[in-house]
């Protein structure tokens, strides 16, 4: 619902919200006095004062802007059907608090009173709140939650291997894969070279072969590797912190990968059920990881956007160009959802290999001398417009028709 007029609503509130507390301004329609209150940041309290309005106001639909789109307090707003939510981006109010207040100090009553301000100002330009499907909104955080397991798993296997660097390098080369269980099993079982040293052959042949490393001349070649690598110091007060350290590390990393498993089974299980699942695994590259991100990145409300560049823009895959004067520059999207503009890059790179136009692209975009991040945003912003009409037309993506309607337009990248 667009919020073009605020005359169909009994009230508007403005809420700055906090950790603990939320600054209220309510303004009731056809009145002038505004009502300043805060309100704690508590279940019971949130319950309360949405009952009060419901009563005061007989169940009439409420217009509330907040200062954001998800989070404890809008998830607890949305229980109620006669509030209607309005997000306004944070960076908006506080571009709205500098043009009256040149300091620019942040002051919660203030913001809450700013905010009712900007919905009562510029109705047109906000949209209301509408919760998607709860499976989608499952999927959305399961796969956005999944990925920040994953970037804790790079940073602790980050800090192991700089830990093992100071005192056992050799793992390093013997493990391509530090994000395994076989690398967590090795090094609980044998956390510094001498006692890897001392293991017997046979018991060194055993695990590797309980890891699924079969070959005979493989394994022969670990345990040789083993025996006869030097050691890098001797020096106990830096061989046994730093064992620790990787002990310590080590059980966080087996217990975080084992969690990441756990949530891609769970995405596993739930993603082929939404109805749009098809669209998005029929992508080149996309994969059992990707297939749900872009679902989730998309969505289900086709309505929210009406063509390909305003997923583009709000995704931060679209540039931005700047004018002043007689200059004109262009650069890239600073505020965007990062997670959306990730997975739209990330998934871009894995296309290359499984696409021949994504790849022509990409080379053509390396060849104009593009960095490799540029050439994959741009590959990015490319893809969207391909998938979005793959989205809104509910048609899965067919290589040999873009192709041949390459063909036709006479494209570059079909010479």
């Amino acid at each position: 619902m667009q919020a073009s007029s605020m005359g169909e609503f009994a009230a508007v509130v403005g809420i700055d919200w906090a950790d603990r507390k939320h600054d209220i301004c309510l303004l009731p329609a056809g009145s002038s006095k505004r009502e300043l209150s805060v309100l704690p940041h508590r279940p019971e309290a949130i319950a309360q004062w949405a009952e009060a309005l419901h009563q005061r106001f007989g169940g009439r639909p409420i217009a509330v802007c907040v200062e954001l789109a998800k989070g404890p307090l809008v998830y607890a707003l949305q229980r109620y059907a006669f509030l209607v939510l309005f997000p306004v981006n944070p960076t908006t109010l506080a571009k709205y608090r500098q043009t009256f207040h040149v300091s620019g100090a942040k002051d919660d009553p203030s913001d809450a009173q700013l905010a009712l301000e900007l919905l009562l100002t510029h109705p047109q330009k906000f949209t209301a709140l509408h919760a998607q499907s709860v499976p989608m909104r499952t999927l959305q955080q399961l796969v956005e939650q999944r990925r920040m397991l994953v970037d804790d798993v790079r940073r602790l296997t980050n800090r192991i291997t700089n830990a093992l660097k100071q005192y056992f390098p050799q793992p390093l080369e013997w493990f391509k894969d530090k994000d395994t269980l076989v690398f967590c099993d090795f090094l609980t079982a044998w956390p510094t070279l001498k006692q890897a040293q001392r293991a017997r052959k046979a018991r060194l042949s055993a695990f590797f072969h309980q890891h699924n490393v079969r070959y005979p001349h493989i394994v022969e070649a670990r345990i040789a590797a083993i025996k006869a690598a030097s050691a890098l110091t001797e020096d106990l007060a830096v061989i046994e912190s730093n064992r620790l350290l990787v002990e310590v590390l080590v059980v966080q990393l087996r217990l975080l990968l084992q969690a990441v498993e756990r949530f891609e089974q769970q995405i596993a299980q739930l993603a082929p059920t939404l109805p749009d699942y098809a669209l998005f695994s029929s992508l080149p590259g996309a994969g059992p990881t990707f297939a749900p991100r872009l679902l989730a990145a998309f969505g289900e409300q086709r309505e929210r956007y009406a063509r390909s560049n305003e997923i583009q823009q709000y995704a931060g895959i679209a540039p931005v160009t700047e004018r002043s004067g007689n200059k004109s520059w262009v650069h890239w999207r600073l505020q965007c959802p990062k997670f959306l503009r990730q997975t739209f890059v990330e998934w871009a790179a894995l296309s290359i290999p499984h696409c021949y136009w994504a790849k022509a692209y990409y080379e053509q975009q390396r060849a104009r001398g593009s960095s490799h991040q540029a050439a994959l945003r741009a590959l990015a912003f490319k893809w969207l417009r391909v998938v979005y009409r793959c989205w809104h037309s509910r048609t899965p993506y067919d290589e040999a028709t873009y192709l041949s309607a390459l063909k036709r337009r006479g494209s570059p990248l079909m010479n």
